[in-house]
């Protein structure tokens, strides 16, 4: 038999052994005697001294016989599963039959070994402490990664509530000084337009007033874009602009579906929707080289689905996880803020970005059933 040198030099493994038999733990000692192995050996017979160890003691893992007074080594299993960090279990009998060993080990314990075998018991006990160890590292580890997540998770959630908020401040300057004062130019020189006698004065302050009028048509667009008030009309009205607002920017025809006039929907849901719609429009600008665009929105079963579908080009699986590329992320952020999901679907016949938000208890609970029964939506066209 093989030395254990790690647990020579490094460590004294410490042992709680559950024995009724004073000649088997004997047995123990010597086994692990002949193999070399530093160890301190704890004897227990009664299941309460066994649980007062597990309390009070300090034991890297716990041979127990199987058969023992008035309880088995499953009972003390069951002690041992209930911590917090399980200790390696190893069960340690004269005779176990093959159901009660597939029993226990379908429970969790760490293994077993006969002892008419103890030659094996070191090995054993070295795999058993091992396995835990590795466990307990990937336990840490998964803890570790949620604890990441769940901290970049709320940091998204910041991120994008400051986002708005900024938004709202630069659409209220604009609104307030820009919109204000490019308006109050516009009169000035509609004033003067309208008693200068001189033809090339004339022609200059129409021109001039022609660019004020686009740039008032932009700081418009712009505040529409950092802040919807349409929003405030409902997410039917907002959707339904954003459409026609897209077409004609693009010459892309653009279908708007509806499941009914009017939805309810909270207004952080609304604000989810708007901005996935907005994103899913922007990446058609920039990439699909599509013709037409779909969008559809429904709030039926519980659960607000919008979808918004292009029939361009599509987009390669590299596209989509290409360094830098953090539109469709944050729009996967968004909708888990307010406990949605996204799903992106894309083919050479076009792309479909698909936002599910449950609006409902009962919706959450209950997502994905078959909707091939249901009532054909409103038609309304984009540049109705």
């Amino acid at each position: 038999m093989s030395a254990l040198p790690e647990f020579q030099t490094a460590h004294v493994i410490r042992i709680l052994h559950l024995e009724d038999s004073r000649v088997d733990h004997a047995l123990v000692k010597f086994a692990l005697q002949r193999s070399h192995v530093a160890c301190e050996l704890t004897l227990v017979d009664t299941l309460p001294d066994f649980e007062r160890e597990l309390d009070h003691g300090h034991h890297d893992i716990v041979l127990a016989d199987y058969h023992l007074p008035g309880f088995t080594g499953l009972d003390a299993w069951e002690l041992v599963r209930q911590r917090a960090q399980p200790l390696p279990f190893v069960v340690l009998s004269g005779a176990i039959g093959e159901a009660a060993a597939v029993e226990a080990m379908h429970r969790g314990i760490s293994d077993y070994l006969l002892k008419d075998n103890m030659t094996r018991l070191a090995h054993v006990i070295e795999r058993a402490i091992e396995v835990s160890r590795a466990r307990q590292a990937r336990t840490r580890s998964d803890a570790e990664l949620a604890a990441s997540q769940r901290r970049l998770g709320e940091l998204a959630e910041h991120l994008q509530t400051s986002i708005e908020r900024e938004r709202a401040d630069i659409a209220r300057e604009i609104h307030d000084d820009i919109g204000g004062a490019l308006a109050a130019v516009r009169l000035d020189l509609s004033w003067v337009a309208r008693r200068t006698t001189d033809p090339d004065l004339k022609q200059h302050m129409d021109t001039a007033l022609e660019m004020l009028r686009h740039a008032l048509e932009a700081s418009q667009r712009i505040m529409m874009n950092l802040r919807p008030p349409i929003l405030d009309q409902g997410l039917v009205a907002a959707v339904q602009w954003l459409g026609t607002n897209f077409e004609r920017r693009t010459g892309l025809r653009v279908g708007v579906r509806t499941s009914s006039e009017t939805l309810d929907v909270p207004r952080d849901v609304q604000l989810v929707a708007y901005r996935t719609a907005q994103e899913a429009l922007t990446n058609v600008a920039k990439h699909a080289m599509a013709s037409s665009v779909e969008i559809d929105l429904s709030d039926r079963e519980g659960v607000l689905t919008l979808e918004v579908s292009d029939n361009g080009r599509g987009m390669t699986e590299q596209e989509r996880r290409k360094a830098k590329s953090f539109g469709l992320l944050g729009l996967h952020e968004r909708a888990h803020k307010v406990d949605g999901w996204l799903d992106v679907s894309s083919g050479p016949r076009g792309t479909s970005v698909i936002l599910s938000v449950p609006l409902t208890p009962e919706a959450r609970a209950v997502t994905g059933e078959d909707d091939s029964e249901e009532e054909p939506m409103q038609i309304k066209e984009g540049n109705a």
